[in-house]
């Protein structure tokens, strides 16, 4: 049977995946990717409980013999390419949610290439093929579902659903499938009796608000309910840019994340740039050792896309939190651009204002030309070409960076209504 083709692929236990690739004396053993934080494990270390966002600590408590890999971005980003262009030389139509899972719908390819399912079995072929790397992926006429199939087939697996079998599916599987539905979100499910997401799908949306909020309801019962009438959707332009550091859980003074902080603030900077966009809003994100966090937040009048304006911006509000939480473990930092816009060339400002952000003052100017050498630089000779003097004495032996686009739909709310 033909069935409108929307795939998730996934690829699995990515960063370990791919540090295996690159240390191949590491197959077979309990390996994690990460800093203070776990970022990626092999299917080894999860046997031992080990899991993706766990602290390093926690993690070796589990699995003595966990070996801890520092991540390379560089690697990770080269195969996560290599993956994308198999994707997209089976369709056009293909939506990255992160470095390693996209949606891709491919039903006006079935006449080149077979059908969904087998499309999907030639992707999986070819990732192994040119990467070495495995990828679980899930067939189903809605993306929402396409997701939990290829959750469901982990790892290394494929789940077709069709039409008319999307509920015997869907149904019993544990609400823990559901986008939205985070640790915090499944105990409180969990204590109100719904342990499936048929339960959910059984329960009046009165009664799921009284229980969860209006906004929660509607969106647990639609997805229940298999309602996604959103399409596969190539481009998206970015509501945020971000980036983050884990690290292990000390207590940290302003100067300990201070070269942190320019670190994330400069990969941020220099990706709104390259994207020609600048941004309104900056947000300081940190995280404690007992998995609870604070974010701080300040707006300016003119968007910018200058790193050292960011960083002037982020530091008081670093300076904030810590002030506030001064015994508190730090074991993540992050720094947020929102408000984007159009990113437009700085020029000399006619007034005396010298104080406002993106106003085109002297030394406005002088950041800018500053930043467009480093872009340039970057862009001839490689990121690492220029670097923070703090990074090169320090050796970053303690932080795990990532970074991440957030697009502008937001995949964590879906409308009530086909």
């Amino acid at each position: 049977m033909d069935i409108p083709g929307i795939l998730h692929a996934d690829i699995d236990a990515f960063y370990a995946a791919v540090a295996v690739l690159e240390d191949p004396t590491l197959a077979g053993k309990p390996v994690a990717v990460g800093g203070g934080v776990v970022l990626s494990c092999t299917y080894e270390a999860k046997a031992f409980g080990v899991r993706g966002g766990m602290r390093l600590v926690d993690a070796r408590a589990r699995c003595p013999q966990l070996i801890v890999v520092d991540g390379t971005f560089g690697a990770y980003t080269d195969y996560s390419r290599t993956v994308f262009e198999v994707f997209e030389s089976y369709t056009p139509l293909v939506e990255p949610l992160s470095i390693d899972e996209a949606f891709m719908d491919v039903t006006g390819s079935v006449h080149l290439f077979g059908s969904p399912t087998n499309i999907a079995r030639r992707i999986r072929v070819d990732v192994k093929d040119q990467t070495g790397l495995s990828v679980s992926v899930g067939v189903t006429p809605r993306k929402f579902l396409s997701k939990i199939a290829s959750q469901v087939a982990k790892p290394d697996g494929m789940i077709v659903v069709q039409p008319g079998d999307e509920m015997e599916f869907l149904h019993p599987l544990s609400v823990s499938y559901l986008w939205g539905v985070g640790p915090v979100t499944e105990r409180r499910l969990h204590e109100l009796g719904l342990e499936t997401i048929g339960d959910i799908a059984d329960t009046p949306v009165g009664s799921l608000k009284a229980m969860l909020g209006a906004g929660a309801a509607r969106h647990l019962h639609a997805l229940s309910s298999n309602r996604d009438p959103r399409p596969v959707e190539r481009t998206r332009k970015a509501k945020s840019l971000s980036a983050q550091s884990a690290m292990s859980a000390q207590v940290r003074q302003m100067d300990d994340l201070l070269p942190v902080l320019a670190r994330l603030t400069d990969r941020v900077a220099s990706r709104l740039r390259k994207k020609q966009r600048s941004a309104r809003t900056v947000t300081v994100k940190v995280r404690f050792g007992d998995l609870s966090s604070v974010t701080r937040s300040a707006t300016v009048a003119a968007p910018t896309a200058s790193t050292g304006a960011i960083v002037e911006i982020a530091k008081p509000l670093l300076q904030k939190v810590l002030d506030e939480y001064p015994k508190h473990e730090t074991t993540l930092l992050s720094v947020a651009a929102t408000g984007l816009g159009v990113n437009e060339p700085i020029q000399l400002a006619l007034g005396v204002d010298d104080a406002a952000q993106g106003g085109g003052t002297p030394d406005e100017l002088e950041s800018d030309a500053l930043d467009r050498s480093v872009d340039e630089l970057r862009r001839r000779f490689g990121r690492e070409i220029v670097l923070h003097g703090s990074d090169l004495l320090s050796g970053r032996s303690d932080f795990t960076d990532g970074l991440s686009d957030i697009m502008t739909r937001d995949d964590s709310r879906l409308s009530n209504e086909d």
